[in-house]
């Protein structure tokens, strides 16, 4: 059972430092926890608190990958003409 949290930046700590997909697997058992409408209505309310900032820490993480895959580089036209590493991606640095 889940333990009343005490505020958002209780909640966002603990989940930062969690993967993506140990975020995402939190998230499908507070999905399964609410849909199977066992919890009272205050845990209710916690669970979704924690399902927001997990799937907001979800998205974030997908959107850090996805600027990362952007990093290929294009020439004028738009026709990858190479990549950028990873690294330089994600530092804003261009080719």
């Amino acid at each position: 059972m889940l333990a009343r949290m005490g505020n958002t930046a209780d909640i966002s700590g603990d989940i930062a430092s969690l993967s993506f997909e140990d975020a995402l697997k939190a998230l499908e058992e507070i999905v399964r926890r609410l849909e199977s409408g066992a919890a009272p209505l205050d845990e209710s309310i916690d669970l979704y608190a924690r399902g927001d900032a997990l799937r907001a820490h979800c998205q974030a993480r997908l959107d850090a990958a996805q600027t990362r895959i952007e990093g290929i580089v294009a020439d004028r036209e738009g026709k990858p003409t190479g990549v950028r590493p990873f690294d330089d991606a994600a530092s804003g640095a261009s080719a």
